[in-house]
């Protein structure tokens, strides 16, 4: 028997006895690995080798084998005739279900409320109609004085720390812009409104698209420059959150926040 036939009869044997080693979890098992085949594709490969599929997922090669084909036959998986593997057609499939399924709303209002309950201010998110922002989802302040905006209001585009990132991730260019574009963030005061101040940030969907800016507001008379720095993070880190559930890459707001706290 040569080296190679006995290297391949171990392999198939090891991955067998991991899965018969938790009989009651052998199903969610194989899902696990499975799995790990899909998300060993990152952006920019065309086409994985099964040695480059077994250097990211750490599986052995028979059991990618297995996994493979079933994988192939859901269309989760493409098979080349050069033996190398592509995403198949269902993610994409899946992708579309989702994003028709997904309301933003859903996404958004739950980090809103945690935004507002730790901060007792108003927070907000616009979106940008042309050359103005609605503001199309609103969490209130229990504040009796506060800053005072309803869903549906809109509001001036390029004053205030809202329209300022919706401009920014919408291309508009200048040295401010350029700023927030390269923090993450806007903080605005008194610029729309001379008792308001804001801090604002953005968040993406698929293909980094801008989906909106999440903003958290109040008057000035209670909430001053360094609270609003101080902030800065948590929104971020929500924004990140959201983002990341939006479909988006969440890393350049969490690369923000980590640049943030080591100042």
């Amino acid at each position: 028997m040569t080296a190679e036939r006995q290297t391949t009869q171990n392999e198939t044997a090891a991955a067998n006895e991991g899965d018969a080693a938790t009989p009651g979890q052998s199903g969610v098992a194989a899902l696990d690995r499975a799995f790990s085949i899909l998300f060993a594709f990152r952006p920019g490969d065309y086409a994985l080798t099964l040695a480059e599929l077994a250097a990211r997922t750490g599986l052995y090669k028979s059991t990618i084998l297995r996994l493979a084909g079933s994988l192939i036959q859901h269309r989760m998986l493409f098979r080349l005739e050069d033996g190398r593997y592509q995403i198949g057609a269902a993610p994409l499939m899946l992708g579309a279900l989702y994003q028709r399924s997904m309301r933003l709303g859903d996404v958004v209002l739950p980090h809103m409320r945690a935004l507002a309950e730790a901060t007792g201010e108003a927070v907000s998110l616009y979106i940008r109609e042309r050359d103005v922002r609605v503001c199309l989802h609103r969490v209130d302040s229990n504040h009796s004085i506060r800053d005072h905006v309803r869903e549906g209001d809109v509001l001036p585009l390029e004053r205030g720390s809202g329209g300022r990132v919706l401009c920014a991730f919408s291309g508009m260019q200048g040295a401010t812009y350029d700023a927030i574009r390269r923090d993450h963030y806007y903080v605005s005061i008194g610029e729309r409104d001379r008792e308001t101040v804001g801090l604002s940030v953005p968040v993406f969907g698929v293909q980094q698209a801008l989906r909106g800016a999440l903003c958290l507001a109040g008057p000035a008379s209670r909430i001053d420059g360094a609270l609003l720095q101080s902030w800065r993070v948590p929104v971020l880190e929500h924004a990140a959150q959201i983002t990341s559930t939006l479909g988006g890459d969440p890393a350049p707001l969490r690369l923000a926040a980590q640049l943030i706290q080591k100042t």
